[in-house]
């Protein structure tokens, strides 16, 4: 490998990185890292597991009468931590704010204080998505196994986390933590997405839910459901206009079988069921029950009322 042209090869990938920041306007100065690590807050992340549920996802060595001691221990260590990485998230932030380091930092102190002060509330409304989980699985023979195994279950232990961060203003933070979660468990829900509590993604892999998006609480979705946007409108300069409502509201004790799509701000009403498959971009009204007019084997309400990407073959079902 003694022919491969190294020092010209760096020199081409300084020149493109000069010219990136050129065009993002961004300073050629020296300076360190100025954005938070993924690999700091993977193991952050972890720790939060551990210290929201110490005995189940703390240390394996970890006795009951040591709890308080472990989780006063992971919580000092856990804020120190964070109040690094949102300083480095709030600082490359204040550049474009024109932000000074005292605002900043005097900022960062007031999310991590609120983000501790959360954190038995987050373990409260966490109790009743891991009791929702087992109670809505047949094969979960105990809570245990729902806080151990399931990947819903993790991902919205990282949501719950993440969407604190992400309405306290950490929001890239929030993003990443997002991110990690997508990674590990194959379920993809923006922090900016509203959920309420005894929430239950089962299976999980492919679910997606957008930024938002705001789920009721007892609502209960399996895998390969997606809450999205059905457009995305520009602005006067041909730009996608951001934080526009472009997600689904889906109210208390809703059901969505695998598959399922649901596009725009369109409203899922309280204790709908919409079955696997089922392509809807239009309201649902309380109570209704949306299936493939195929697996229902009576009369579809005609494919405008509910499109999809093939009408001949997806229909919306009135109960």
């Amino acid at each position: 490998m003694t022919d491969i042209p190294i020092p010209e090869i760096v020199a081409e990938l300084r020149s493109a990185r000069r010219d990136w920041r050129l065009a993002q306007g961004r300073s050629l100065e020296p300076r360190g890292r100025d954005l938070p690590s993924r690999e700091v807050l993977r193991a952050l992340l972890a720790d939060l597991h551990g210290l929201l549920f110490p005995m189940r996802l703390g240390p394996p060595e970890l006795r009951q009468d040591a709890e308080d001691f472990y989780v006063g221990s992971a919580l000092d260590q856990v804020l120190h931590t964070l109040a690094g990485q949102v300083r480095l998230e709030l600082r490359h932030t204040a550049r474009h704010a024109h932000l000074s380091p005292r605002e900043t930092d005097a900022r960062g102190d007031h999310i991590v204080r609120q983000f501790a002060w959360s954190l038995p509330a987050t373990r409260r409304l966490l109790d009743t998505d891991v009791l929702a989980a087992y109670h809505g699985d047949p094969a979960a023979h105990s809570v245990d196994e729902v806080l151990l195994c399931y990947p819903g279950v993790h991902a919205i232990i990282n949501h719950r986390l993440a969407h604190t961060l992400h309405g306290l203003g950490a929001t890239l933070l929030a993003r990443l933590i997002a991110e990690l979660s997508h990674g590990a468990t194959g379920i993809d829900i923006h922090p900016g997405a509203s959920i309420g509590g005894s929430f239950f993604i089962d299976h999980g892999t492919g679910v997606v839910i957008g930024e938002t998006a705001v789920i009721g609480e007892r609502v209960r979705i399996y895998q390969a459901v997606t809450l999205g946007a059905k457009r995305f409108p520009l602005d006067a300069a041909g730009q996608l206009k951001k934080g526009l409502p472009r997600h689904p509201l889906i109210e208390d004790d809703v059901v969505i079988y695998a598959g399922a799509t649901v596009l725009g701000r369109v409203t899922v009403g309280q204790g709908a069921t919409i079955g696997g498959n089922v392509w809807v971009t239009h309201d649902v009204p309380p109570g209704a029950h949306l299936t493939q007019a195929s697996a229902q084997g009576g009369a579809a309400e005609p494919a405008s009322v509910f499109p999809s990407p093939s009408p001949s073959l997806i229909h919306g079902v009135s109960p």
